[in-house]
């Protein structure tokens, strides 16, 4: 435990040298910071309509301009972060949880267990994950579980991220498992007769943390363009409630005419995802045993 720690401690005194992943550090921190407080940080409801200012360019008193209903394009791209990142955070985790947990035993156990649980895996990878990501929303939308439209179809949003995210983590999380428990810690644990599942969270789980977070990094991510995509084809998220993905669709239908209606959500997006992705490959970097 303490090898791992000291891991740790050089990984991350690695990562303040990066620069890039540093700056992405904070980018997630303010784009978080927004998601969180998207109530008082908007100057407008995200719903209201002013009519008299449609289509509004940049200019004040709306600073990024308005939609085609009049709509302050600025409080909708916060409150959008508020979903986007909501829901990028917490089916990631969610993911991490059930990959890791799955991943850990199939890679403990070992044996026909094994097999058959990772050819559970390779069924689910065999399909497209956008198509699979795609009927899944659509059996979760032919059931209503939660009346108000936003949070059954943030819900189904969830359920869908969740169900397809997890199994490549857990392929990830086996093949360290698989590594980690032929070493000699493991084997002077187990002669100890210490149980499997204190073996498994105290002893492996915490040294193989790194490419779990690095992992979970490069997931998070993943899952804000697919709720966005979801939303941008009809399937999340639907107006008059914001995300990335419904401001980019209604920026879609006027980019000809009133581009800034997709160019501001699209910097948002991209910005978001650049950052996780190159804080990811800081992580990656700074955690690899390899480097010195």
């Amino acid at each position: 435990m303490s090898s791992s720690n000291n891991l740790y401690i050089e990984g991350l005194k690695r990562m303040q040298k990066n620069r890039g992943a540093m700056i992405s550090a904070y980018i997630i921190l303010f784009m978080s910071f927004v998601a969180i407080f998207a109530d008082a940080l908007a100057p407008f409801p995200f719903y209201e309509q002013d009519v008299d200012n449609m289509f509004q360019s940049f200019g004040w008193p709306h600073v990024l301009g308005t939609d085609g209903l009049g709509r302050d394009m600025f409080s909708r791209i916060i409150h959008g972060a508020q979903v986007s990142m909501a829901v990028g955070f917490f089916t990631s985790l969610t993911s991490l949880v059930i990959g890791t947990v799955y991943g850990a035993a199939s890679g403990w156990f070992g044996g026909w267990i094994d097999s058959v649980m990772m050819r559970v895996v390779d069924i689910i990878l065999a399909i497209p994950t956008l198509v699979l990501l795609i009927l899944v929303m659509v059996i979760f939308d032919s059931f209503t579980i939660i009346e108000n439209q936003k949070y059954n179809a943030i819900a189904g949003i969830f359920f869908a991220l969740s169900f397809v995210g997890w199994v490549g983590i857990a392929r990830i999380v086996r093949g360290q498992v698989l590594q980690t428990k032929e070493m000699v810690y493991v084997e002077a644990a187990k002669s100890l007769g210490v149980s499997s599942s204190h073996i498994v969270f105290k002893h492996i789980l915490p040294n193989i943390l790194g490419p779990i977070i690095v992992t979970l990094t490069f997931q998070i991510p993943a899952n804000i363009l697919f709720e966005s995509f979801l939303s941008f084809i009809g399937l999340g998220l639907q107006p008059p409630y914001s995300s990335w993905g419904v401001l980019a669709n209604d920026g879609w239908r006027a980019i000809r005419t009133y581009p800034h209606l997709i160019i501001t959500p699209g910097i948002a997006l991209y910005l978001t995802i650049m950052s996780f992705n190159l804080l990811g490959d800081g992580l990656r970097d700074a955690f690899d045993p390899k480097l010195k």
